[in-house]
C-alpha cells in the first residue's frame, strides 16, 4: 500500500508539473531583464510598465474582455431560455433539438469559423449593396460580427449546463407557485431560477472561458480592423513574442488564481455555516 501510495503521489506530481511548468516558466521570464527566452539577465519590472504603455495589446485585451463578457451574458440568457423551452417540448421533438444543439459542440472550429465568415461576408455584401446604400450606412465585419460569432458557439454550452438542473427540478413546482398566488415571470424568478442557478452560473463561466480563449473562430470573423488578444499573440509568434505578453499572461493567471481562492473560501465558509445550522437543529 505504501508503494502504491508513493507511486500515486509521484504520478500526481508529474501531472501537475506537466500542466503548470510552462506557466511557471512564463511567470519567471516576465521578470527577466532581457528579451531572451533562454537567458536570465536579472530581475526587472520594466515589462509590466511597458505593458501599460502598449496600446495595441491593451486594445486587444479590452476587445477580448468586452466580447467575452457580452457574449457570456447574452448567451446565458438565450441558453437558459432555450433549455427551458426544450424541457417543455415532447420527448421526440426535444431529442431532435438537443441533437441539433450538440452539432456545434462536435463540429471543428475551423469549419464553424469559415462558415460564419462566409455568412457574414454575404450579409455585408447584401446590406451594403441594398439598404445600406440607400440609408448611407455601411457595415463591415468587426466587433459586432465577432460578438455574434461568440454568442453562437456559447449558447449550446449554456444549454448543456442548464439542462441537468432542469431535469432535477420538480416539473410541478411552477404550477404550485401559481396555485399559491404567484404568476408569470415573478414566479419563475422566485421559484424556478434559484433551483437552476448553479447550472446557469456554470454555463456563464463556461461561456466566458470559451470566449476569452477562442482563436480560430475569432480569426475568421473579426474582420481586418478588430483583433483579440489571441490574434495579437499569434501575429507576434510569427516573429518574436513580446515580453509584455508574458507580463499580461502573469497578471491574468494571478487574477484567475485569486478568483479561485476567493470562490473556494466562500464555499468553505458556506459549508461551515450549513454544518453549524444542521448541528444546531439536531441539538434542538
Amino acid at each position: 500500500m505504501k508503494k502504491n501510495g508513493l507511486f500515486s503521489r509521484l504520478l500526481i506530481l508529474l501531472c501537475f508539473l506537466f500542466l503548470y511548468a510552462p506557466i511557471l516558466v512564463l511567470v519567471v521570464f516576465s521578470f527577466n531583464a532581457s528579451k531572451s527566452k533562454a537567458v536570465w539577465a536579472g530581475f526587472t519590472l520594466d515589462w509590466y510598465v511597458e505593458l501599460f504603455h502598449n496600446g495595441m495589446i491593451l486594445n486587444a485585451l479590452w476587445v477580448t474582455l468586452a466580447v467575452s463578457a457580452l457574449a457570456a451574458v447574452i448567451a446565458t440568457v438565450m441558453g437558459t431560455a432555450a433549455a427551458i423551452g426544450f424541457r417543455n417540448l415532447r420527448r421526440r421533438t426535444r431529442s431532435v433539438c438537443m441533437t441539433v444543439n450538440n452539432i456545434p459542440l462536435t463540429n471543428a472550429d475551423i469549419i464553424t469559423g469559415v462558415s460564419m465568415m462566409l455568412l457574414f461576408l454575404l450579409a455585408v455584401s447584401a446590406w451594403n449593396g441594398s439598404l445600406g446604400r440607400m440609408l448611407g450606412i455601411k457595415w463591415n465585419m468587426g466587433f459586432w460580427s465577432l460578438l455574434i460569432a461568440h454568442i453562437t458557439f456559447d449558447v449550446p454550452n449554456v444549454i448543456l449546463s442548464v439542462t441537468p438542473k432542469l431535469r432535477q427540478l420538480d416539473p410541478n413546482i411552477y404550477e404550485a407557485a401559481q396555485d399559491l398566488g404567484d404568476h408569470g415571470f415573478h414566479a419563475f424568478r422566485k421559484v424556478v431560477l434559484p433551483e437552476i442557478m448553479p447550472g446557469v452560473v456554470n454555463g456563464l463561466i463556461i461561456a466566458f472561458t470559451l470566449s476569452i480563449d477562442d482563436f480560430v473562430i475569432s480569426y475568421f470573423t473579426a474582420g481586418a480592423q478588430t483583433q483579440t488578444l489571441s490574434m495579437v499573440i499569434y501575429s507576434m509568434a510569427k516573429k518574436r513574442v513580446s515580453p509584455e505578453i508574458n507580463a499580461l499572461s502573469t497578471l491574468m493567471f494571478a487574477a484567475v488564481v485569486a478568483l479561485m481562492v476567493i470562490v473556494n473560501l466562500r464555499q468553505a465558509r458556506q459549508d461551515r455555516q450549513a454544518r453549524k445550522r444542521r448541528e444546531t437543529l439536531s441539538a434542538q
